[in-house]
């Protein structure tokens, strides 16, 4: 191959450099094993940097000659294969070493011209190579253009239009910068600034906005340059557009932790059911009967299985005796030892027990009282604790009409109101009648959600409903109680972490406490301390009065961000510490007027 390059027959050229861009990817293809490779490899890239380049920049217009072409093909491919090696270190290290690459690479920069569209492509790959050498690349600070190509690299930065190349270069000058042997060269006005402010909005052209961001982090890794550019018309601007490159990238998810609370709710509406009387046709069915059958049927019609029901047996046995005792002469009862007795007949889970006390109580558990079934119309009088037998009404006066009645047979001044549950204590009975309008319904009822319910939600488990004053009821635990935010579910990419750098080292700048640093004093011998500032010559100087302004105006930036770095939330609680003490700086960042 190396034969082959050096022969001149351009068809043989062309099977080795295509043989070689098979080779130059793999990671076994070292320069120095083949001797007299990498001198071939220089001959057409030299060629076209120093004449061959001509053809197609005189003639922009019209087609390259066949030959021409073919030798710029032949350039273009050789340093392609010089870029693909230089991935490899020891390739590299080969390069930044030979005599040949650098003045290649900055005669390229110099000669060609990067608005021609035939020099595209050799040019990317000129940055590219010079990008892999960076590290041993010292700018010269000779004017002279063939050694120095920073001013090729800032004169493509400012006017090219080809994204590639502008990438390429502002990612070169980003390599370059970072060496602190080339810090000398920065200039507060330089190109490249201008160029990564202008391109840095761009959040939907993630390779571009990066190149600026490095080169921004490169720029500004030099003290001078941070506090030059706080005089920077776009500084303020700068800062907001970095607040919002991290809010546009960040990923974030919505976590909603339920706080359980302990509530009780009662109905709204408290209606006492009433227990079930033996009917007059219930009774004449069940005297006829012969006992213990006329007990058990009984038992049936007036009670239910209920296993946490309780009553005491005492009570049992006077509604058995009740109901039938006055009918004795004609139909026999049984005893009292055989009514309880005969509850587990009729009602399997129950018991006859003695609960131990004092004083011990003799109960029957496992059954309850029948209730009434009421459908608990909206004017039903509810008297007399809900006892009141009267049948519903039609309306609310009609019903008001009912209650006076009650009011009116009451004895003595004072009565309480015996309205379901009302625990209002005695009150005259003049003024009963003005209370009994609190119970009642409304003709037309409110208009409720569709996901309001009928319960009433207490604060307290001793809490009663309803009450004396409405007013002095404690608010109630809410029902669904939730906290609701956001949080990142993964670390910030690159360009927010570059981005979250510049704004770090922007409030490093702006925060330094320089207005109470010491500073040397004549009348002290030399010995820093407290300089009394007035109009003589121990007034300040110029410099530093530049520098303090430069400072607030830092300051005054972030004071104006503040409410965007509030919503910024990083996933490492390291790099989320630098927001949190950079949102409270900005809030004590100005002096109050």
């Amino acid at each position: 191959m190396v034969l082959s390059l050096r022969c001149g027959i351009q068809t043989e050229i062309g099977w080795a450099l295509d043989r070689l861009h098979r080779l130059c990817t793999n990671d076994q293809f070292i320069l120095k094993t083949i001797p007299g490779l990498t001198e071939a490899l220089f001959e057409w890239p030299e060629w076209y940097v120093k004449e061959g380049h001509r053809e197609s920049e005189q003639y922009p217009f019209f087609t390259m000659s066949v030959e021409g072409e073919r030798k710029r093909r032949h350039a273009s491919e050789s340093l392609f294969i010089l870029r693909n090696s230089a991935m490899n270190e020891p390739n590299a290290q080969e390069l930044m070493n030979h005599s040949r690459t650098l003045p290649l690479l900055f005669g390229a920069l110099t000669n060609l011209d990067p608005n021609a569209e035939a020099n595209a492509e050799f040019l990317l790959n000129t940055l590219e190579l010079l990008q892999a050498i960076s590290q041993r690349v010292a700018l010269s600070q000779s004017s002279l253009d063939d050694k120095n190509p920073l001013a090729a690299l800032l004169h493509i930065v400012d006017y090219s239009s080809n994204r590639s190349l502008i990438i390429a270069t502002l990612t070169l000058l980003g390599q370059l910068f970072s060496n602190s042997a080339n810090s000398s060269r920065l200039e507060a006005d330089s190109p490249a600034l201008s160029a990564s402010l202008r391109y840095l909005p761009l959040f939907i052209d993630k390779p571009l906005v990066e190149a600026s961001l490095n080169y921004l982090y490169a720029h500004f890794s030099h003290p001078p340059m941070v506090k030059a550019f706080f005089h920077h018309r776009l500084m303020a601007g700068t800062l907001r557009i970095l607040v919002s490159l991290l809010l546009s990238e960040q990923a974030e998810e919505t976590v909603s932790l339920d706080i359980p609370v302990s509530v009780r709710t009662i109905p709204a509406a408290t209606m006492v059911t009433p227990d079930h009387d033996l009917t007059k046709e219930e009774l004449d069915h069940l005297l006829p009967l012969v006992e213990p059958q006329r007990c058990y049927d009984w038992m049936r019609t007036m009670f239910v299985a209920k296993p946490e029901g309780e009553m005491t047996q005492v009570d049992f046995w006077n509604l058995y005796k009740d109901a039938f005792t006055p009918h004795v002469e004609r139909f026999p009862v049984l005893v009292a030892s055989d009514v309880i007795k005969n509850v587990n007949v009729v009602f399997p889970q129950a018991q006859a027990m003695v609960l131990p006390g004092p004083p011990q109580r003799f109960v029957v558990r496992g059954v309850d009282r029948r209730k009434e079934a009421q459908d608990s119309p909206r004017f039903k009088c509810q008297w007399d604790r809900s006892q009141c037998s009267a049948p519903a009404f039609g309306s609310a006066g009609e019903l008001y009409d009912h209650l006076l009645q009650h009011v009116n047979v009451i004895e003595g001044p004072e009565s309480p109101c015996l309205w379901s549950s009302c625990p209002i204590p005695p009150v005259p009975k003049v003024r009963l009648g003005p209370h009994v309008l609190t119970h009642m319904p409304s003709s037309q009822p409110p208009a409720k959600h569709a996901s309001q319910d009928d319960m009433v939600t207490l604060s307290a488990s001793d809490g009663t409903y309803p009450m004396a004053d409405p007013t002095q009821r404690q608010p109630p635990p809410p029902r669904n109680a939730a906290v609701t935010y956001r949080r990142p579910i993964v670390d910030p990419p690159s360009t927010s972490l570059t981005a979250l750098l510049l704004i770090r080292i922007f409030f490093r700048t702006s925060f330094v406490a320089t207005d109470l640093a010491p500073r040397a004093d004549g009348e002290r011998f030399g010995f820093p301390g407290v300089v009394i500032e007035d109009d003589g010559e121990d007034a300040p100087n110029d410099d530093y009065t530049h520098e303090a302004e430069g400072e607030r105006k830092g300051r005054r930036a972030f004071v104006g961000v503040r409410g965007m770095m509030e919503d910024v939330r990083i996933k490492d609680e390291a790099l989320m510490s630098w927001i949190v003490e950079m949102v409270d700086a900005a809030y004590d960042g100005l002096p109050q007027s």
